[in-house]
């Protein structure tokens, strides 16, 4: 019966009940038409029976009566009176009998009358004996025939008829009963049926109801569950009707439910641990960015005393080249001179060596930074949409130490450059001074070599300038790194906050019996802890007019990373 639909149910409950209450009705109306039957038989046929019997037996005993008159009259006139008087109610008899006659539809009715009709013929015998005996004077033989046989034929003829009436009275009488124990039979009857009605009627309401608001407060019980945020909540379904859809409806939508909150559970804890990993990348970057601009600054400082050293023997080269004709007589103090400049190309090798260094560290730490930006990149690819503004920022990082590195390799170039050359440089000075005696002959050699050395200056010059305007362009983009750096880890300390408010929002839905309800804690952000590295203004070093540094279209301001949702606008 589950299977059934709720119309369906009702439509058989309702129809049944409505089939006994017609088979009620039915054999109410049988047992009416019975009584109807029972009532129209005596009231038109029965009692008219006895009706016009007992108008046969007043009859006849009134003929008697005139017949006994006939023996006490002596007047003719009176004597044919009452012999009218006989003739008439026999008139009446015979008219009662045929109508009588009528009335019957039973055989024993038929052979009653049949006795009647025999005993009336043998009756009306010696009735008209005896008034031909009293019409003719014979009153004597008529009163004789009167008291012996007439009287007894007229006694046996009044018995039939009383018994014909006692018979219809007993048929009467069983009519009746009948009629009375049909009635009450009939009734119990209807009663049974009326009662098995009731009882049917309440069982079906009883289980209709019951089949209706058990599964209904099941989907209730399983509504109230999912809006609490309970989604443990195991559905059955046992039946196939409305309410069985209406169930397997919910039970598809609680499974959806803890499908699309699991998945999100697992999303938020992906992202929170990607945002932690991402914000522990930033921390490592800060430091490095850090190191790299103080690494910068020293290198700085150190091309500014390169720059002025450089500087200086292009002018001693002028002026040797200058002095070359009168190298003769202050040959000696040349010799002096000779020592300094020994000295100072001792200085200036040492000096290129430790850019070479420098230059190296610098080479590493773009190497570094690089590896860096590809992990912020792959990171932010795992995070998909949240990490789509970080994604560019780690780009533009990349970028950023790619040119660094290619700056980095060039001054290298440059340097290693300079270096061979400072060293060609040093070992003319020594042979300038083991052969000092000789100097004087040589004088037109060495204003030679002197100007050799003054257009080497100039080139050392030259390049070292194009070394400073490197490491000036440098030192702009570390701190550009660094305004970058500051972005990055605020981005990584909104997605965290993202994160945490979206595990915060699914922590209130319970998937199974074994998980309660919990609220997302607030992850502690390696970001919110740590320093921020202030932005500093671009260095510029004292050196001579530079080109204007690259602009990275992608920073729109570098004096401060604003907290809040804005930060991703600028991405």
């Amino acid at each position: 019966m589950t299977k059934l639909k709720l119309g369906t149910r009702l439509g058989l409950a309702f129809g049944l009940v409505v089939l006994l209450l017609i088979g009620i009705t039915g054999l109410g109306i049988q047992s009416l038409g019975a009584l109807h039957d029972g009532t129209q038989l005596i009231v038109k046929n029965r009692y008219p029976q006895v009706v016009v019997a007992n108008d046969i037996v007043l009859q006849i005993s009134d003929n008697a009566i005139a017949m006994r008159n006939i023996l006490l009259i002596d007047d003719h006139d009176t004597l044919l009176k009452e012999i009218q008087r006989i003739e008439d109610g026999e008139k009446g008899i015979h008219a009662n009998l045929a109508t009588l006659q009528q009335m019957l539809s039973s055989d024993m009715g038929r052979k009653s009358f049949g006795e009647i009709s025999a005993l009336r013929e043998t009756y009306e015998k010696g009735q008209k004996e005896f008034l031909k005996l009293a019409s003719t004077g014979a009153t004597m033989d008529a009163s004789q025939l009167l008291l012996t046989s007439l009287r007894t034929d007229q006694q046996n003829y009044i018995n039939r008829v009383k018994g014909f009436i006692k018979g219809g009275s007993i048929v009467m009488a069983k009519s009746s009963v009948e009629a009375s124990d049909l009635y009450h039979s009939k009734t119990v009857i209807m009663l049974s049926m009326a009662a098995v009605a009731v009882l049917l009627a309440c069982g079906f309401a009883y289980w209709i109801t019951r089949s209706i608001t058990r599964p209904v407060n099941h989907a209730v019980q399983v509504a109230q569950s999912v809006a609490a945020g309970d989604l443990s909540s195991h559905v059955e379904v046992t039946s196939q009707d409305e309410i069985g859809q209406l169930l397997i409806a919910l039970k598809e939508m609680n499974g959806s439910l803890t499908n699309i909150v699991s998945e999100v559970r697992t999303g938020a804890d992906t992202i929170a641990t990607a945002s932690s990993e991402i914000a522990t990348g930033n921390l490592d970057l800060s430091s490095r960015t850090e190191q790299q601009a103080g690494s910068l600054e020293e290198t700085a400082a150190t091309m500014e005393q390169l720059t002025s050293t450089v500087r200086q023997n292009a002018e001693n080269a002028r002026q040797a080249n200058q002095l070359a004709a009168t190298a003769s007589d202050v040959a000696t103090h040349s010799g002096s001179v000779v020592a300094q400049v020994v000295t100072t190309m001792g200085s200036i090798s040492e000096s290129s060596r430790k850019i070479v260094d420098i230059i190296s560290v610098i080479d590493g730490i773009a190497f570094q930074t690089n590896i860096l930006a590809l992990n912020a990149a792959v990171e932010a690819a795992r995070a998909g949409e949240q990490g789509r503004g970080f994604a560019v920022v780690a780009s533009e990082v990349r970028s950023l130490a790619q040119r660094s590195a290619g700056a980095a390799k060039e001054i290298k170039a440059l340097i290693d450059d300079s270096v061979e050359k400072v060293d060609l440089g040093s070992k003319l000075v020594e042979q300038a001074g083991s052969t000092m005696d000789e100097v004087v002959a040589s004088v037109k050699r060495v204003s030679d070599i002197v100007g050799e050395i003054s257009f080497a200056s100039q080139e050392q010059s030259s390049g070292i300038e194009q070394v400073n305007q490197a490491i000036t362009h440098m030192d702009e983009v570390t701190q550009q790194n660094a305004a970058l750096v500051e972005q990055a880890a605020a981005a990584a300390q909104s997605l965290q906050d993202q994160s945490a408010n979206l595990a915060q929002v699914v922590g209130v839905f319970r998937l199974n019996s074994h998980d309660a309800p919990r609220l997302a804690k607030p992850l502690t952000s390696a970001v919110a802890s740590a320093p921020r590295i202030a932005p500093t203004e671009v260095r510029k070093l004292a050196r001579a007019p530079a080109s204007a540094p690259v602009r990275t279209p992608a920073l729109a301001n570098t004096s401060g990373v604003p907290a809040g949702d804005g930060d991703w606008e600028t991405f």
